[in-house]
């Protein structure tokens, strides 16, 4: 396997956080609501692994290595566990797995659909990343994959919708996010080698 060790650390740099809150949790230094701190930190973290995810393509393009691509379908992946993790989270902590209450938070904060709506947008990217189905939905593939940027979308409206007091974090994380998304417009993705191209000679005549 190409890039074993990135791979590995890639792993590990994901899956070391949401150990790492447990273990705060379970020593008592998140606050007095420590379940509400777990699940705000797993769904910030699951935006920030969409985001680092949509980032790895322009960084192949920028820096011509390939294994920015080869931890793609990895990160998207910790992306969805995130998010299951988030929901599993909001289903024990806040609903105290009281099904009869959700009801009552749908009606209070709509921002919860929006957020499943991102789930169920992520599981069908997850159940569809592997090579089989590439090869079984061919060009629907791509076009299925396509789905991320509306998820993106939903990712910021969700936050956005719980941090309404104050959005100067949102605000980076969108700016992030539109960032990337322009990165990604035919345009400029064709641009982006010329950009390299023209910096080579300059550094030959220094």
């Amino acid at each position: 396997m190409r890039y074993l060790f990135w791979r590995i650390g890639v792993f590990i740099a994901a899956a070391v956080w949401p150990l790492l809150w447990l273990y705060q949790a379970w020593a008592d230094v998140l606050g007095p609501d420590p379940g509400k701190v777990l699940v705000d930190r797993l769904g910030l973290g699951a935006l920030v692994l969409l985001l680092i995810t949509l980032s790895m393509m322009p960084l192949q393009k920028l820096t011509g290595w390939s294994g920015w691509i080869a931890v793609r379908r990895q990160l998207g992946l910790w992306c969805f566990a995130y998010v299951v993790l988030h929901l599993s989270g909001y289903t024990a902590f806040i609903l105290g797995f009281d099904w009869s209450q959700l009801g009552i938070e749908l009606r209070k904060r709509p921002y919860i659909i929006v957020g499943v709506l991102g789930f169920l947008g992520l599981l069908a990217l997850a159940v569809t990343s592997n090579r089989y189905s590439q090869r079984h939905l061919g060009v629907r593939w791509k076009r299925l994959h396509r789905l991320v940027y509306v998820i993106l979308g939903l990712g910021l409206l969700h936050m956005l919708w719980i941090v309404r007091a104050d959005l100067r974090e949102w605000a980076i994380y969108a700016s992030i996010g539109a960032l990337l998304l322009v990165l990604r417009l035919p345009p400029v993705t064709r641009r982006i080698p010329r950009l390299i191209v023209k910096k080579v000679p300059s550094a030959r005549k220094a």
